[in-house]
């Protein structure tokens, strides 16, 4: 599952942010990990909605990290051997 790129929109002393980063990181995925407050864009665009979860160029979380919906979207992702 570590194919995958993952990147997080977070902010200090985000304990939403801490959870998801852990349970990302259970999953064996490396994560590129933006501070939204570094850039007054970001903090405008993501400002109570952190953390935003990015998996392959698309938005697949706000908030919280629902394992269920993890699980199935990285399964269905992998393509079987050949």
């Amino acid at each position: 599952m570590s194919d995958h790129q993952v990147t997080i929109y977070t902010r200090a002393h985000c304990h939403l942010c801490d959870e998801a980063k852990e349970l990302l990181e259970r999953y064996g995925l490396q994560l590129a990990l933006v501070d939204i407050d570094a850039d007054a864009q970001l903090r405008q665009r993501y400002t109570t909605c952190v953390p935003v979860v990015i998996i392959d160029g698309k938005e697949r979380f706000r908030g919280r990290v629902n394992e269920i919906l993890l699980r199935r979207l990285l399964t269905s992702s992998q393509t079987p051997a050949e």
